[in-house]
């Protein structure tokens, strides 16, 4: 049983070895651990000290991509070394690596493909007020959309079988946390989660720059996803409400007209009326098309999934 730990890097040179080092090399039940990092188009000196560090495999890309690309990348090459399990962390020392035989011991035990770990948002002291409320309610958003109880929808210390890893196919260009929650439950993976430390940064975070450009980027992400994986429920849902509340109008336009005699001079219902029902009647339609789109997507990833398994 093969393990290999992949860390995302963007700029991490004065952090990178301290989580290198902290990567136990002995885990029951896995023969093997190897660490893989995946380099953003760093301009300071992360490769060259991953490499002192005792990084086993060292990627990079020609230029900065986001953690999104660099997460997919680094979980393809994973499986190109014949990872049976993937752990991903963050190259900025906040996890403990020391936590990685608990986090992936349900996938070990068969209970679960991915394990995430739950930074117990809630209780975090060090995390400012608006991150702490933007991740809580990120997690509760992505929760109800994922159809999963997740505590904490924005960790990045996961691990992943080699099945979820073959499954995932993240499409986003800012982060994978959310999209692969959303992908997880339409692909019938199970999710479970395992409280793990989550230390103080140092320094500012290299994902997010602004809290509210990080939420109103995570919002698109969850929306565009929704509707890539359940586009006939949410717009059916959507375009129904539209044509019940258009019914209201239309009906207080009738009891007036043909019950008080009063209806001449409230025209204006039935023309909201009627224009919402359009509208409603056009976003079902638009599910329907969506729908076909998400057949088709599902078909392609179907076929990739096993064009990869057959590489691996």
């Amino acid at each position: 049983m093969k393990l290999i730990v992949m860390i995302p890097a963007y700029n991490e040179e004065l952090m990178i070895s301290r989580v290198i080092s902290e990567i136990p090399r002995k885990i029951s039940g896995i023969s093997k651990v190897e660490v893989l990092v995946i380099d953003d188009g760093s301009t300071d000196r992360t490769i060259e000290m991953a490499k002192k560090a005792g990084a086993n495999h060292v990627i990079f890309n020609k230029q900065n991509s986001g953690l999104a690309y660099t997460f997919q990348k680094g979980m393809d090459y994973a499986l190109s070394l014949g990872a049976d399990i993937i752990v991903n962390t963050d190259a900025d020392f906040q996890y403990n690596q020391a936590e990685i035989p608990k986090l992936i011991k349900p996938i070990l035990n068969g209970k679960a493909d991915i394990v995430s770990g739950d930074r117990q948002v809630s209780k975090l002291k060090h995390m400012i007020t608006s991150k702490k409320y933007g991740n809580i309610l990120g997690t509760k958003v992505v929760a109800k959309v994922a159809g999963y109880k997740i505590r904490d929808a924005s960790s990045g210390f996961r691990a992943y079988s080699k099945e979820a890893a073959l499954k995932l196919f993240v499409t986003s260009d800012h982060t994978y946390t959310h999209e692969t929650l959303i992908q997880a439950k339409r692909k019938r993976l199970k999710v479970l989660e395992t409280p793990v430390e989550f230390r103080r940064r140092n320094g500012k975070s290299k994902l997010i720059s602004s809290v509210f450009s990080h939420i109103k980027k995570s919002l698109s992400t969850i929306v565009r996803n929704t509707l890539m994986y359940n586009s006939m429920r949410t717009l059916g849902v959507l375009g129904s409400l539209l044509i019940l509340v258009g019914l209201v109008p239309i009906v207080r336009w009738l009891i007036l007209s043909y019950i008080l005699q009063e209806g001449g001079q409230y025209i204006q219902s039935v023309i909201l009326g009627t224009v919402l029902i359009i509208f409603g009647g056009l976003t079902i339609f638009l599910g329907f098309l969506s729908d076909l789109v998400a057949i088709n997507r599902r078909h392609l990833e179907e076929i990739l999934y096993k064009v990869k398994s057959n590489q691996n």
